[in-house]
């Protein structure tokens, strides 16, 4: 990357749960991620992984420290105010679609776009399509979400969460239900979006290959960031 924009920043990220006894699960989290990155984050069960990327994307908003994303602060906003803000910029693909079986694929991937109101229908179905063509699914556009396998689901779930063309995509274990041949074409869509679209993915993985083809990777443990490399080794 030739000129490195920081699109989400965190200064000391801490974090407690309370039940059944009060543990702090993030330990002063402080870092960057750039514009245009695909940035993984590994670490064993219990590290702390999962539930930063949920205070990264708003999710969870109980937490010490400080967040700022487009180098606006958000931490301390309003509900309402955070609801408009992951749909205008934070995508999102969890290890389970998601997708809304009765409905088709291209009426899925619509939906947050629909929600967003920014464009007609018609330009709504025309982005649709083209996040379907990205994905290479458009012959599924119209089949319902729950006639197609594993790996397409997981790509349709993709391609809504590009719908809006946020800033961010956040991931959590994207290809844990994914076998090899899917989970190749989840990471080279990811590669494209990354580099052809200047999106930044952030994901939480437990595949060590998958991460170490990512750009960089933030290894956590016991709630604090470990190592942080360009590669994971």
């Amino acid at each position: 990357m030739s000129e490195k924009k920081a699109i989400l920043r965190t200064e000391g990220i801490g974090k407690y749960f309370y039940t059944p006894v009060k543990f702090k699960v993030l330990d002063g989290i402080s870092f960057e991620a750039y514009k245009g990155e695909f940035l993984t984050l590994v670490g064993k069960s219990g590290s702390g992984k999962s539930t930063l990327l949920y205070c990264l994307s708003t999710m969870d908003s109980d937490y010490e420290g400080k967040l700022y994303i487009n180098e606006e602060q958000v931490t301390g906003k309003k509900a309402d105010e955070l609801a408009a803000l992951r749909n205008n910029s934070i995508g999102f693909i969890f290890q389970f679609h998601y997708l809304l079986p009765e409905f088709s694929c291209l009426k899925n991937i619509m939906l947050p776009a629909l929600k967003k109101q920014a464009y007609s229908y018609e330009e709504i179905e025309t982005r649709a399509y083209e996040k379907l063509k990205l994905l290479g699914i458009e012959d599924q556009a119209l089949k319902p979400a729950s006639k197609l396998s594993g790996g397409q689901q997981q790509r349709v779930s993709i391609a809504r969460a590009l719908i809006n063309d946020p800033d961010i995509i956040m991931c959590d274990e994207p290809t844990g239900n994914l076998d090899s041949k899917n989970t190749q074409i989840v990471f080279d869509t990811f590669k494209k979006i990354t580099s052809e679209l200047g999106q930044t993915i952030i994901a939480v993985t437990h595949d060590l290959d998958f991460a170490k083809a990512s750009d960089r990777t933030i290894e956590l443990a016991d709630g604090k960031i470990l190592t942080h490399n360009k590669t994971f080794q």
